[in-house]
């Protein structure tokens, strides 16, 4: 097992993180202990000493499992991780309660890692003005946790704002081969760095998107250039290429899964600069596969009928890219407003005179909400 040390906090921590967002479940939903725990057990003997929950995983019960799970080992022989849903933060004492919660969920004295959970420009403010952090580091005192960070979720500015306004033990962020422009970015990873902030990354497989690549010999690029290692072993070599990044979390589901995460890190290889060339066609593949140019600059909002076309279009060539029937069938049916969809456009064309991509706007929404329902009704 690689192990990576985060050179301020005087500690090492696998390089390989056991996610527990994604356990293996029964029918009605709940978690499936038994699987669940016989992962854990794999992972935690061939070496994974970093285990990563949340308060509102599995409805709240991925805390329950993972407490059980790791209460079978040495406390001081694995690393536990676990957030504070600042959404759900009103007053000081709501913290208090929350992670007082958490504590009993997980029969445990402490957490080693505790992080504010998906910060974005809003969080930040209510973590700021309720005190949260001066808050953190009074149970910090009281050897409740260990280490303070936070996970992220909004643009760079946002992330250097954060990352530059407190002595940070570790930050969190998102990061893979198709995402190292967006959200931290690779801007993002450097500044940590410098700061001599050390970074454990969530998504590095995108949640399985980069996993499975669609049924057009994109992966072909992979297997030629090493033959038998599987297609999220490279998108996990990438992210593990960062020499600032020292957990790289994988969220696992099955035991195969487990298996074939610790083969990548057993003797982990970061990529060569031939591999990285590989990655970046393989990323230049994927995104040919756009239905449109969209940014997301949002000039041709707000839409008169009440359509959220940026987002619209956001699905459908998510869809394109990674053709993820799961993920888009959440995204269009639970995530997106059915106000909010493309059968709403009444093709007035405003949006198509403000669009600085000359897209064919209307035209694209016909095509986009039938393609969608198809998909969400397989």
């Amino acid at each position: 097992m690689e192990y990576r040390k985060m050179e301020n906090l005087g500690i090492s921590t696998s390089l390989l993180g056991f996610g527990c967002m994604r356990f293996p479940t029964n029918t009605d939903g709940s978690i499936n202990e038994e699987e669940a725990l016989a992962m854990i057990d794999r992972a935690y003997q061939a070496g994974v000493t970093y285990f990563d929950t949340a308060y509102p995983y599995h409805n709240g019960k991925s805390e329950v499992v993972t407490g059980k799970a790791l209460a079978r080992y040495p406390r001081d022989s694995y690393y536990l991780a676990t957030k504070l849903p600042v959404w759900s933060v009103k007053t000081i004492g709501d913290v208090e309660r929350i992670f007082e919660e958490q504590l009993q969920r997980l029969d445990k004295q402490y957490v080693d890692f505790y992080l504010m959970h998906a910060l974005d420009s809003e969080r930040w403010k209510v973590v700021k003005e309720l005190g949260i952090l001066g808050y953190c580091e009074k149970l910090r005192a009281a050897g409740k946790i260990k280490y303070i960070g936070f996970s992220f979720h909004d643009d760079y500015e946002v992330f250097e704002e954060i990352i530059t306004s407190y002595k940070w033990d570790f930050c969190q962020i998102q990061l893979n081969y198709m995402d190292k422009d967006t959200q931290a970015t690779l801007k993002g990873v450097a500044l940590a760095e410098k700061l001599g902030i050390p970074m454990v990354v969530m998504e590095p497989v995108k949640g399985g998107s980069l996993a499975r690549l669609p049924h057009d010999g994109i992966d072909e690029r992979f297997k030629t250039a090493r033959p038998g290692a599987s297609t999220s072993s490279w998108a996990l070599r990438y992210v593990g290429s960062f020499d600032n990044v020292k957990v790289i979390l994988s969220g696992m589901t099955t035991m195969e899964q487990v298996a074939d995460n610790l083969a990548t890190f057993d003797r982990f290889e970061p990529l060569s600069s031939a591999e990285q060339e590989i990655i970046a066609q393989v990323a230049d593949a994927l995104r040919s596969r756009v239905q449109n140019g969209c940014t997301g600059c949002q000039y041709c909002m707000p839409c008169p009928a009440g359509v959220d076309i940026p987002q619209c279009f956001r699905i459908w060539n998510q869809y394109h890219i990674y053709e993820n029937v799961n993920e888009t069938r959440w995204n269009w049916t639970k995530a997106m407003d059915d106000a909010k969809k493309a059968k709403n456009c009444v093709k007035c064309g405003k949006c198509e005179q403000a669009c600085p991509q000359h897209i064919a706007i209307r035209a694209d929404l016909e095509r986009l909400q039938k393609e969608l329902d198809d998909i969400t009704m397989q």
